[in-house]
């Protein structure tokens, strides 16, 4: 298991490798573009971070898709562009040598959820002819309106409409806990973990996005809060930890904190795998 965050690139991407030293991460997931803006990475610039990133060999990297991405969006414009966003993104992941690109689920319109799935599965088919080194990895979303995936059963009918078994999955404890999973006990880890199992979803996941929640179980609000901090709790996240679903896996932070309550949240993780 390799722990990590998700750090800001404000300072150029070279200040992350210096950040991922700083907080002691072993893996690490970022933007390669403006997350607020369509233009998108440019493929000089991944391929001479991703050099760079080797040379200094802090670990892998992840890189997740910016902000505006919505792959089921029922707005045909919008859609297009975000089609063409991930297209650009991945290719840049390709050069840079980003062990992952994470997107979420994507939402659709009220009450059009098969319509929405379909949207979704255009644009993970379109990016999965371009990831060759790259794993793509669908993120699900924490229940909020129209959501194409929030459940490992939602998960799992998405799958199966793109219909290809490179697909992979990342899982966010804070929006699994907001969709209803009860990851602050042991009894309900065991219960999403059995569930993963059962739907033959095991062998896809890839990554995790370790947030605890602000808001209680079954909320289906995305607010990430510091670890043992929120409803999920210390016990939750021990439980999480010792799954041998997860010894494995990178898992990444995504909570609100500066430098040093980041690198004292990382040493909570490792405290709580052992």
């Amino acid at each position: 298991m390799r722990l990590g965050a998700h750090l800001g690139t404000r300072g150029g991407l070279r200040s992350a490798a210096q950040e991922a030293r700083t907080v002691g991460a072993e893996v690490v997931q970022l933007f390669l573009s403006n997350p607020r803006a369509w233009a998108g990475p440019r493929v000089e610039t991944a391929e001479r971070f991703g050099a760079e990133w080797r040379e200094v060999g802090v670990g892998p990297f992840y890189v997740h898709a910016p902000y505006l991405v919505n792959i089921a969006s029922p707005n045909p414009g919008f859609h297009t562009k975000s089609l063409e966003l991930v297209a650009r993104s991945v290719a840049a992941c390709e050069v840079a040598g980003a062990t992952g690109f994470v997107v979420h689920a994507g939402a659709g319109g009220p009450g059009e959820p098969a319509a929405a799935r379909d949207r979704a599965a255009t644009v993970l088919r379109a990016a999965l002819e371009l990831a060759h080194d790259t794993r793509l990895l669908v993120e699900l979303m924490a229940g909020t309106s129209g959501a194409v995936a929030s459940t490992l059963a939602e998960a799992r009918a998405l799958f199966d409409v793109v219909g290809d078994e490179r697909l992979g999955l990342c899982l966010d404890t804070c929006h699994l806990f907001a969709a209803g999973y009860g990851l602050d006990d042991a009894e309900g880890v065991a219960a999403c973990f059995d569930e993963l199992h059962d739907l033959g979803l095991d062998e896809r996941l890839a990554l995790v996005h370790a947030n605890d929640a602000k808001h209680p179980r079954g909320s289906h609000r995305d607010r990430h809060e510091r670890i043992g901090e929120g409803h999920i709790g210390a016990e939750g996240f021990g439980e999480v930890l010792h799954r041998p679903e997860v010894r494995d896996l990178d898992l990444v932070l995504e909570t609100p904190a500066d430098l040093e309550q980041r690198t004292r949240e990382l040493a909570m993780l490792r405290r709580l795998a052992t």
